[in-house]
């Protein structure tokens, strides 16, 4: 009985493990959003992550956009504070189903930073 149990909870840890495993390194899709950064920080009480905000804007005149993302990458997130207040290109794969905050608050997972101005 006991042996039974043992096998269930491992099984169970695992599938939870390989389940994280793949909702991070398998991206739903991949794009680049362009506008300007308007708010990066670094988050979190025991699990520190990247979160930012920027404004997508496409014509003068018009209200911009939010695009909310999560920046795992600490070399990442220093170009991104290097490049605040310019014109940006962020690259980013979403990933769907990330079973805790503890990666990220949200599923767009910025990898590369391009300045466009």
């Amino acid at each position: 009985m006991i042996k039974g149990i043992v096998v269930f909870v491992l099984v169970l840890v695992l599938g939870a493990a390989g389940f994280t495993w793949l909702t991070l390194h398998w991206s739903y899709s991949k794009g680049e959003r362009g506008g300007y950064v308007q708010k990066l920080s670094e988050k979190g009480w025991l699990c520190k992550t990247w979160e930012g905000e920027m404004a997508m804007v496409t014509m003068p005149g018009t209200v911009a956009e939010k695009f909310l993302f999560t920046v795992p990458d600490d070399a990442v997130a220093a170009k991104i504070n290097a490049s605040v207040g310019k014109r940006v290109a962020l690259t980013y794969e979403q990933h769907k189903w990330v079973p805790s905050s503890c990666f990220g608050e949200t599923e767009y997972f910025v990898t590369d930073v391009r300045v466009t101005e």
